[in-house]
């Protein structure tokens, strides 16, 4: 589906269940006018740019590590915590989520970050971390113990050599095992491996053979997600992977349902389109995405709340430079309605693939339930008394709804801001 056909399917969808009003634009922020929204609970993400490996598949906001830029950086980003405790007063804190680059590049400075966070919030949820197979030795984990880190993500990626050659990750799959063993044995609440797919020339056997291999570990949670290519020429072009394509509809397809019906068949439960937990385990589940709100503190973090969205610049200078001024380094912002905020909660809850249809009624006006009835009639979900249930071939429909529409937004909003520190509007 080229870039005109999803904007022309998506304005008529957006006109259709938003309304005209709506305006899908990220607009250039008067920081010394601008005001955050008064909250009493909200959810935070903490944003660690450095990696000591560029995977080039990656399309985050990332530099490569220096140790002399850690400093300056952290100074900045617990300033940006202050300033915000001192606008919003000492809110109750849901969950934290800490990600990146590689947060545990700055693993000794992370004390200093949370221990900020719970000096200025109410922390009272789970506190989650993102890290990669060269980052786990017996050091690392002891820290992420001490500062009170209870769930953690691996992005392990691949069990196969080459596809780790590919993705040019710096650790070998010999250094997989003694790294999992680890992390196992430090009795984190929630352990996740993260596994990509569709790699070019990759054969079904392959796919199986690192679900097999992920399976053996006893892994609370595994998530598995396709190659992200960005196929648009600005982030394809910055990846440097423009001539990866994603599969054809059909081997997409077929794909998906053989790792659902692997999962499920081995005692596994879908968490989310992507994730599965074993059923066998008393575990929480894992997820980076689906908060409805969040503040995100670091060069490039975004903040959602019921009626805004804004992104931070996503240069790293820029980011310290106001933050030095006392100023927050917001750049860009787009209101949000209520009826967005509405489809933007229906949305997670799909992706989560349950949710309760008491809370539904709450939130959903005519055209949210009739869209509803469609997705059932359809065959995508069911109903009982209780809950909506998303099964396989719904969750595959969005997750391909993720990977044309939302993919597009991410690509449009992050391309301009790699290349502007404070643009004047980006339309979506």
């Amino acid at each position: 589906m080229g870039v005109l056909k999803v904007d022309t399917v998506t304005n008529m969808l957006r006109n259709y269940f938003v309304g005209k009003d709506q305006k899908f634009i990220f607009e250039k922020v008067d920081i010394e006018s601008f005001e955050l929204p008064n909250i009493q609970e909200t959810n935070l993400y903490i944003h660690i740019p450095f990696c000591k490996s560029m995977c080039p598949y990656c399309p985050y906001n990332r530099v490569l590590y220096q140790e002399e830029m850690i400093g300056p950086y952290i100074t900045a980003l617990l300033k940006e915590i202050e300033i915000y405790a001192q606008k919003l007063g000492r809110v109750t804190i849901s969950s934290v989520y800490i990600g990146g680059g590689t947060p545990t590049n700055a693993i000794d400075e992370l004390e200093d970050v949370i221990d900020k966070i719970k000096t200025c919030f109410n922390v009272v949820g789970d506190i989650a971390i993102e890290t990669t197979i060269a980052d786990i030795n017996e050091y690392n984990v002891q820290k992420l113990k001490l500062y009170g880190i209870n769930m953690i993500s691996i992005g392990v990626q691949s069990f196969d050599e080459k596809y780790l050659e590919l993705l040019g990750r710096n650790y070998t799959s010999e250094m997989i095992k003694p790294a999992l063993k680890l992390l196992k044995e430090a009795n984190f609440d929630t352990v996740n491996i993260d596994l990509m797919f569709a790699f070019p020339g990759q054969s079904e056997k392959e796919i199986m053979d690192d679900l097999k291999k992920a399976n053996e570990y006893g892994i609370e949670q595994i998530t598995a997600y396709p190659l992200f290519t960005f196929p648009y020429s600005s982030i394809g072009e910055y990846l440097k992977i423009n001539k990866i394509k994603m599969p054809k509809f059909f081997a997409r397809r077929k794909f998906y349902k053989l790792i659902h019906d692997y999962f499920i068949d081995n005692g596994y439960e879908m968490t989310s389109v992507w994730s599965f937990k074993k059923n066998n385990i008393q575990s929480k589940r894992y997820s980076s995405v689906t908060r409805e709100d969040y503040i995100g503190f670091g060069a490039g973090a975004g903040s959602r709340f019921k009626s805004q969205f804004h992104f931070n610049t996503f240069t790293i200078a820029e980011y310290e430079k106001r933050l030095f001024e006392d100023k927050l380094p917001i750049a860009v912002n787009m209101p949000i309605s209520e009826r967005l905020s509405r489809y933007y909660w229906l949305y997670w809850r799909l992706y989560d693939t349950r949710f309760s249809i008491e809370e539904f009624n709450k939130y959903s006006d005519w055209k949210m339930k009739t869209l509803m009835k469609i997705f059932t009639i359809l065959g995508f979900c069911k109903k009982n008394e209780n809950n909506y249930f998303l099964n396989e071939r719904g969750s595959f429909w969005i997750h391909l709804a993720q990977n044309y529409f939302v993919l597009n937004y991410i690509n449009k909003v992050w391309s301009v801001m790699k290349e502007q520190p404070f643009p004047e509007r980006i339309r979506i």
